[in-house]
Formats: structure tokens, sequence, C-alpha cells
């Protein structure tokens, strides 16, 4: 029989009116909620991260190709269709899709108010899986169909400011010598909750861009690819601007292109960082400041071991495993906690954001299994590695002396 093991198990299990009882309910929910909070912070992080990544991704692709001449941000240098790596570049192993686009800057007059955009302008390879969700009203408008070449579709955040509505007709006038302007209906209406996005873009068919431009039906503003694994993004734009495109081209990510929006989201990681730093430290002062009160309380009763002959080190490992089962009740009751709060707000969505701000309506949540198991060894790690060095106040107490205390 473990000797150690069955005595911390009848001092964690019996009940007991001394003041370690209350210190040691104090320590389990300390833990509990130090894991709970961990678990919430990454799965709230890991939402918001996967939900605005897929936003942008989604709307521009991975990367973007153009032509090395470009400067401007809005209005391209055409670029020929006949590339060697159109649409060839599918078969690249962690490529998903590549497909045309192009954008012009225009001014929208509905009635008396304007507004200026920018006309992303698509083709029939154009992939809708992403942005049919986000449409709120109307339809989408298919690329190179003949009743699509004068429609346009805007967002919630422009119908709202032109009061607009599907089937309404725009004026859209191009500044350029000569100055143009179309007359387009809107087809459809669409929200994604980036402002950013939604406040500046409007889709197109890419045909009317081209007749705009004075282009040939084989010149487009450029190419977006899509790619498998997000993570591979930087490797991705190195290998297809060194191998795949011509000198003539250069290919973008779009860390690059919109470097500011993926700062913020390696902020949220750095607070979540934070976040998880400080829990474990309070976890740990918790459970050292407990295994000391444990210790002290219980002194008569190492003087007693030691007076028939137990060792320091099996004393220490009592108090050890009286700790340990402290932590995992502590560990098991935070999971339960934090994990009831995520799914909470992934089924109910309590917590409500301004989109505008957050680029998203509600907090969102991701749960990884391997980080919540991540959390929980590493707290049991650590908080067991901290309450060694405790524990070695064991060999400072006398029988002795230990007898005679109270």
């Amino acid at each position: 029989m473990n000797l150690p093991s069955f005595i911390s198990r009848r001092l964690a299990f019996t009940a007991s009116h001394s003041f370690s009882r209350l210190i040691i309910r104090v320590a389990i929910t300390a833990v509990a909620l130090s894991v709970a909070v961990m678990i919430v912070a990454g799965a709230i992080v890991n939402g918001f991260q996967k939900e605005i990544s897929e936003k942008v991704f989604g709307f521009w692709g991975h990367i973007t190709i153009r032509s090395l001449e470009q400067k401007g941000s809005y209005g391209e240098v055409p670029v020929s269709i006949q590339q060697p790596f159109y649409p060839r570049m599918e078969n690249l192993k962690g490529v998903k899709r590549i497909q045309v686009f192009a954008t012009k800057a225009g001014i929208l007059k509905a009635d008396k108010e304007i507004e200026g955009m920018v006309l992303r302008g698509i083709g029939k390879d154009f992939d809708w899986t992403f942005l049919k969700d986000y449409i709120v009203e109307g339809e989408i408008l298919i690329a190179g169909d003949s009743s699509s070449k004068n429609k346009i579709l805007i967002s919630k955040t422009t119908a709202n400011r032109l009061n607009l509505k599907t089937g309404d007709e725009i004026l859209v006038y191009f500044i350029q010598q000569p100055m143009r302007y179309r007359k387009l209906v809107v087809s459809g209406i669409y929200k994604t909750g980036l402002d950013e996005y939604d406040r500046l873009y409007a889709l197109v068919d890419i045909g009317l861009i081209q007749r705009i431009n004075n282009w040939k039906s084989d010149e487009v503003g450029g190419f977006e690819v899509f790619i498998d694994n997000v993570s591979r993004l930087d490797y991705m734009g190195s290998l297809i601007n060194e191998e795949y495109i011509g000198q003539d081209l250069e290919a973008k990510t779009m860390k690059q292109i919109n470097p500011n929006l993926f700062d913020w989201l390696d902020l949220q990681t750095m607070n979540e960082r934070v976040i998880i730093v400080l829990m474990i430290i309070v976890a740990i002062i918790n459970m050292t400041t407990v295994l000391l009160i444990l210790i002290l309380e219980r002194t008569n009763m190492v003087g007693i071991l030691k007076s028939l002959g137990a060792s320091n080190w099996m004393i220490r490992k009592i108090f050890l495993y009286h700790a340990s089962y402290i932590t995992g009740l502590g560990l098991l009751l935070g999971n339960v906690f934090g994990i009831s709060l995520c799914l909470i707000q992934k089924y109910f969505q309590l917590i409500r954001l301004p989109e505008e701000s957050y680029y998203v309506s509600v907090a969102p949540i991701l749960m990884n299994p391997y980080f919540i198991i991540a959390i929980n060894l590493g707290t049991l790690f650590i908080c067991l590695v901290t309450m060694i060095f405790p524990s070695y106040l064991v060999s400072r107490i006398t029988p002795v002396k230990a007898i005679r205390f109270k």
C-alpha cells in the first residue's frame, strides 16, 4: 500500500473544521477560476483570429498578384490573363484556387447623395462560397452574363448612406479623361462586418471596368490566390514570387497589404499570453500558500510520523499528494466552468460587440482541444514543480518540538 497516498487521501476527504479547510476551498476556487479564465480567453482570441482572418481572406484572397509597375491601391496597370501560372497554379500543392480581379475608383450618386467607392470587378472564376453567406438583400451577380453587365452589389453600409435598396438605379462616375459614367442597378446588398471593406468596396462585372479603361478582353487588374493553410502564408507568398510569376509581376500577401489589421490580431494573441501568465502566477501563489498552511497545521502529525521512523521524503509526499488533489479538483471545476461559459456564448451569443470596432457582432468562440489540454497539463506541471520547494519545510521540523507544537 502507498502509505503517503493513503494518508493524503484521509487528510483531503475527511471532514474537518480546521482553518485549513477554508484555505483549501479558497485554493480550489482560485485554481478553478484561473483555468476557466485561461480557457475562455483562449477560445475568444482564437475565435477572433479565425473569424476576422476568414473574412479578410474570403473577401480578397490570401495572396494578390499585380503588375510590378502598380503604384496606387485602386486602379491597376493591366495584366494579361495569358499567364503560364493561370489557372495552372491551382495544381500547386497548397493552392486552393486562383481568380482574376480589377478595381476602379468611382463616385456613386443616388438622388442628392454621393459616396466615393472602389468598384471591384469580378470574373467568371469568382467563387461566391464566402460572400453569398453575407448577402442580406437581393442576389449575387453572375460575372460574364449579359444580364449582369450593368448590375452592382453594394454593402449594407453604402445602401444606408445612399438610401438604396435592391432594384434601385444608381449613377457611377469615373474620374478620368474624358470623364465617364454608367447607370447601374443594385442587384444585391451584402454585409461582412468588416467596416473598412464594407464602406469602400462594391462589386461589378469585370467587363465593366475593362470597357471603362479601354482594356482588351484578356486584360485584368491582377490575380487572387487562395491557399489551404494560412500558417504557410509567408512561405507561399515567397514561393509564388520567386518561382511562379515573371519579373513584371509581384505577389503580396494580405499581411503585407493590410498590416494594421493583422498587427491588431497579433496584439490579441499577446493579450491572451499575458492573461495566461497572470492566471498561472495566481494559481502558483495560492497553491504555495495552501501547502505552507497545511504543513504548519499538521506539525504535530509530522513530529509523530518522524518519531515512528518516517523519512522526510515520505512526509513530503503526503503533502504533495494532498496539494495534487486540490490542484486536480481545481482543474476539474475550472474546465467544467470554462467550457460551459464557452458553450453558452457559442450557442446563445450573450456577449454582443460593436461590429464597427471589432469586425464581429458577437464575441466569437473557437475551442481548441489541444489548447485546453495544454492549459491543464501546463498548470498541473507548474503547480507541482512549484510546490516541491515549500515542501522542504518538513525537513526543518524536529520530532520533539513538533509533538509539543500546538
